[in-house]
């Protein structure tokens, strides 16, 4: 049996909302109560999507919420090579292919919506009519890579949600596995990632839960086992619905702790989105005590004008 790990791995996109801190929170109290080693890891492959100094910021609020970890933090840009490796090994299974289509393309070629809000179902024009051999080349601006998808659905059984079946190539089709920067794309680096680091339990939104058949189709493909365990818990949402973003105010953790709001008083709040009874401040510590899984609400959370004004009551 392998060692149980996790990971706890902010994006340095920007600075953690109540919404991020509420995920890392759960996923840092059920290792904590279930005897997982905990590993950080910067997901900084986003390109020009990252700020400068925002991974010292997310590391720096972590721990100020009360949160500790074994190892890391490592880094994804730190070293590619392990990425490319994996790459020409599906290259060379004729598993992969190169794509130089748009957006705008693909966009322009879609006959009805597919998979999620912010996917586009890939329809297929750069793929070669039977799998080929051929050799990854990284970065040449012209073109990304796309994994050949099988037909059918992939199943899976969510901590939380429950079994899953998704076809990958009817939602969004033969998905991207590298960009044309030469930079790896999500779902292939957090494959390479959870298996060279040992990841055995993976906790995260549910807006990820899509992503999932794509990940364990690239577990397959590379050969790699065993496969983590998923657990996707609802998300905070904004009075409008939509996932919590700057269009809601600033729910930066961040500018509560600079207004003077405290750690615990953060972290009673989302002790009360997560089902353990009238909001009261309480420390990450007594909230990995307290936190059951089987009691967390199944809907979304829903982020209001009530929860500001009790954050900033507090550091009155």
């Amino acid at each position: 049996m392998p060692e149980p790990r996790t990971r706890l791995a902010p994006s340095p996109t920007g600075a953690l909302h109540l919404g991020n801190a509420r995920t890392f929170l759960i996923n840092w109290a059920m290792a904590r109560q279930n005897g997982w080693r905990i590993m950080l890891r910067i997901e900084d492959l986003d390109g020009p999507r990252i700020k400068t100094g925002a991974d010292e910021l997310a590391i720096d609020t972590l721990r100020w919420l009360g949160m500790d970890w074994d190892e890391g933090p490592t880094y994804q840009l730190h070293d590619l090579s392990r990425y490319h490796a994996a790459l020409q090994r599906l290259a060379d299974a004729g598993l992969i292919y190169p794509c130089a289509c748009t957006r705008k393309e693909i966009a322009e070629a879609q006959s009805a919506p597919h998979g999620d809000s912010h996917d586009l179902r890939y329809p297929g024009t750069c793929r070669p009519a039977e799998p080929t051999p051929t050799r990854y080349v990284a970065g040449d601006d012209q073109q990304a890579w796309r994994v050949h998808a099988p037909d059918g659905e992939i199943v899976f059984d969510d901590g939380f949600a429950g079994r899953q079946a998704i076809d990958v190539q009817a939602t969004v089709g033969d998905f991207v596995v590298a960009s044309k920067a030469g930079l790896p794309a999500y779902q292939l680096a957090v494959v390479v990632d959870d298996h060279d680091q040992g990841v055995t339990h993976i906790v995260r939104g549910d807006d990820l839960i899509t992503s999932t058949p794509r990940q364990l189709l690239l577990y397959r493909l590379l050969g790699y086992e065993p496969t983590p365990s998923y657990t996707h818990v609802p998300l905070v949402l904004g009075e409008d619905g939509h996932r919590l973003a700057k269009r809601h105010g600033d729910t930066r953790v961040s500018t509560y702790r600079d207004a003077g709001v405290s750690a615990e008083r953060i972290v009673g709040l989302i002790a009360g989105w997560c089902g353990l009874g009238e909001r009261t401040e309480m420390t990450a510590a007594e909230f990995a005590e307290a936190f059951d899984l089987a009691g967390l609400p199944r809907e979304s959370v829903t982020f209001t004008g009530d929860d500001d004004r009790w954050l900033t009551e507090g550091s009155r």
